[in-house]
């Protein structure tokens, strides 16, 4: 079942047995096995029993709580993992490090190659798309990884091919009433914006799942500075993984029409966008389709899901930090 997110507001997260069971004014609306669980986000106000977080944090589950829009709260793990010789190498390479350099300019040449890719991948389908400019300035950006000598050499060419995507975005889009100026957040003021902000914001919990059972601090991390309570770790890691999955959700969601202008609304005060209860489920079920969807991979030439590629990513990482290996590479979709 992979990751179960509670939405419904007011709910009582509680367990029966070895089972995971939520109810809403005294009716079940929710019964499943926790040995099918891999995460558990709750999104909005629910309450979850004492019994039910200790057997959460027994079965090594992580229990994350957003607001209703995907804005991050507070996250409850279960004990790091043992292996001490993997922290380690990873606070060893801390700084401006060749591991750390060399460990970003794979973070950030996945997340640019796969922009190029998405963008490509577009322009085959639609023909009269005009991505030549946005393409040579990402191409542009990876090249120049290459002559990178430092972290903040490094971000500098993350945000240029950043910006040469996004200044595309708007063309991906093919219905008239969506639009996609610039990216903007905290709060999201447009329905396009909203989406990426609460799908980064359910990868994140995804990736940081993931490189905890590796057995990494994912407080530490190279291309994302340290900041307190920042897992920028994770925030690396799962650079590579944005445009394949988040975004490519959000454009079919917007272009296949599952989701529609009355799906959003808007705060009167702040302005910020967000979904309706029915449009959130519509996104989750989207997200949870995608995770699950398998790919070759192109390193390990074999057939995975990107749930898996999550975990699969942070050991490749952890085996060129302690290494096993010369280099890291990035998830990159051919």
């Amino acid at each position: 079942m992979g990751t179960v997110y509670i939405t419904q507001e007011d709910a009582f997260i509680g367990k029966v047995d070895e089972r995971l069971n939520v109810k809403y004014e005294k009716k079940t609306i929710l019964d499943v096995p926790l040995i099918k669980i891999d995460g558990l986000v709750v999104m909005g106000r629910a309450s979850i029993s004492p019994a039910t977080i200790a057997e959460l944090v027994n079965q090594k589950i992580p229990l994350t709580f957003l607001t209703n829009n995907g804005k991050y709260i507070a996250r409850l793990e279960p004990e790091m993992s043992k292996n001490i010789f993997l922290r380690s190498a990873q606070w060893k390479a801390r700084g401006e490090s060749p591991q750390a350099i060399h460990a970003s300019k794979g973070f950030v040449r996945g997340k640019l190659k796969n922009y190029r890719y998405s963008l490509l991948k577009s322009q085959r389908s639609y023909p009269d798309l005009d991505l030549n400019g946005g393409l040579n300035q990402l191409a542009t950006a990876i090249a120049n990884l290459d002559q990178a000598t430092s972290i903040d050499s490094i971000r500098g060419l993350e945000g240029a091919g950043s910006a040469a995507y996004f200044s595309c975005f708007n063309q991906l889009i093919r219905v008239d009433n969506f639009q996609f100026h610039t990216r903007n957040r905290r709060p999201p003021t447009d329905p396009v914006n909203s989406l990426l902000s609460l799908g980064y914001a359910l990868l994140r919990h995804d990736v940081q799942g993931a490189i905890n059972i590796v057995g990494f601090d994912p407080y530490l991390g190279y291309l994302h500075t340290e900041r307190y309570g920042r897992p920028s770790l994770a925030l690396d890691l799962m650079e590579e993984f944005r445009p394949v999955i988040v975004d490519a959700v959000v454009l079919t969601a917007i272009n296949r029409r599952i989701l529609v202008p009355t799906d959003f609304i808007t705060e009167p005060l702040s302005n910020a966008v967000s979904l309706t209860k029915e449009g959130l489920h519509k996104f989750l079920r989207l997200y949870q389709e995608k995770k699950q969807t398998k790919f070759k991979h192109p390193v390990m030439q074999k057939q995975y899901t990107y749930q898996e590629s999550f975990e699969l990513q942070a050991r490749l990482l952890a085996k060129y930090l302690m290494g096993e290996i010369e280099k890291y590479p990035p998830l990159v979709m051919k």
